[in-house]
């Protein structure tokens, strides 16, 4: 049984199977409908809970998607409405319910000590969704979006820019060490990357480059990347972080730092005119709309690779 939970957990070696897997399976894809199961349907027959602590568009419709594709079933569950640590029942009995019903969780939560508990408890594999601490399922979809425009990302130069202290710039940096990439986080003092992700960049020999500097960031850079200034749950005063990180907005003067052939990405949901311009997303370099597509793609990889 194989979890996925964070990025930093696992081989080279297994991130690039799953990577090339989806890429595989896409392209066996071409002439089916979206919600066409493919051929040889290795998801058939089984079952996937997916738990939503917090409010989500792009990995529900991307995880059901993904489960039907394989064809599967998926059950969507709200905390609210089941026992969920709750009431008498306890997490780990919840999560001993679950392992007798399903064949695998998705649980999309505000605190990775509920992931981590949660899967401890489970006698099937747990998907990280996203926490407070990762999104390792966005980044692998990156990863696939990147190679798909761009070839291998491993050498290339990708730059972040705005928070370096969230659950994407943690798993981007885990990324980083995994693929090979050269990654340049440009972000305020305030809002630099953890203590912890970045003793683990220096352990693992992460080619990474902090600075206050956009600039800095973005020159020659091949890939530019971006998320929204404040997350959900950020419980901080908004109006002074979106101050701080003004600066940091992925606008044309700053695109045209990179190279000609550089890609924008972001992970949506977008904050138009703050960390990004609708120039910019909106223009030819932008490919977030096949980012968001590739949800569904990397996922099924992952899903597949946790039950094999």
């Amino acid at each position: 049984m194989k979890n996925f939970i964070n990025i930093s957990d696992y081989s080279s070696n297994d991130l690039r199977a799953i990577i090339d897997e989806a890429k595989a399976r896409k392209l066996k894809r071409q002439n089916l409908n979206k919600s066409a199961p493919d051929e040889d349907k290795p998801f058939e027959g089984k079952s996937m809970a997916m738990i939503f602590e917090k409010p989500s568009t792009r990995t529900r419709m991307s995880f059901d998607i993904a489960v039907k594709q394989l064809g599967g079933t998926s059950i969507i569950l709200n905390p609210d409405g089941i026992h969920y640590g709750k009431g008498d029942e306890t997490l780990k009995d919840t999560a001993k319910v679950l392992t007798e019903y399903v064949d695998i969780v998705m649980l999309r939560t505000s605190s990775h000590k509920n992931l981590e508990e949660f899967g401890k408890y489970l006698g099937i594999p747990i998907i990280n969704g996203l926490s407070d601490i990762g999104h390792p399922c966005q980044i692998m979809s990156d990863i696939l979006t990147y190679e798909e425009s761009n070839g291998t990302i491993e050498g290339k130069t990708i730059s972040w820019l705005g928070d370096g202290n969230n659950n994407m710039s943690n798993s981007l940096i885990e990324a980083a060490g995994k693929f090979n990439f050269n990654l340049r986080i440009a972000c305020p003092k305030k809002y630099s990357p953890n203590k912890k992700i970045l003793s683990w960049a220096k352990k693992n020999k992460v080619n990474l480059i902090v600075t206050t500097k956009p600039e800095e960031a973005v020159k020659n850079s091949d890939c530019v990347m971006t998320d929204k200034w404040v997350s959900m749950n950020d419980k901080v005063n908004q109006k002074a972080k979106k101050k701080i990180l003004k600066p940091f907005q992925v606008n044309k003067k700053l695109m045209s730092k990179a190279n000609s052939d550089a890609i924008f990405m972001h992970c949506l949901p977008v904050g138009r005119g703050e960390e990004v311009t609708d120039e910019v997303i909106d223009g030819k370099q932008s490919v977030v709309w096949r980012q968001a597509l590739n949800r569904v793609h990397a996922q099924k990889s992952i899903i597949k690779w946790c039950l094999n």
